[in-house]
């Protein structure tokens, strides 16, 4: 995501910075379930929403990408997929040749 974000729009933090999770009223369990956004005005999203909330603000044709999440097939199949990624993310990243991170 920071390889896209040409215009530094979208900050991203490792949910183990210190405080972060409190800051945001989110609990260890909810971080390892899911990804995150926070809007400025403290706004959340997770899962699929977040995913398409961060590449609508990317380039072409990432927002495009992202405006398909309006269609609600699509959006479903978008949160049923992000979810089964979710709960195997150990398992697709020893395939995928990378670590887990923590």
């Amino acid at each position: 995501m920071r390889e896209r974000d040409h215009a530094g729009r979208v900050l991203a933090l490792p949910n183990q910075t210190p405080g972060l999770l409190e800051l945001h009223g989110l609990t260890r369990a909810d971080a390892d379930r899911t990804v995150w956004t926070i809007e400025p005005e403290g706004t959340s999203l997770s899962g699929a929403s977040a995913v398409n909330r961060v590449l609508g603000e990317l380039r072409p044709p990432w927002p495009r990408v992202a405006g398909l999440y309006r269609l609600r097939p699509l959006a479903w199949l978008e949160r049923a997929g992000y979810g089964l990624v979710a709960r195997n993310r150990s398992l697709l990243s020893r395939l995928w040749g990378d670590p887990p991170p923590c």
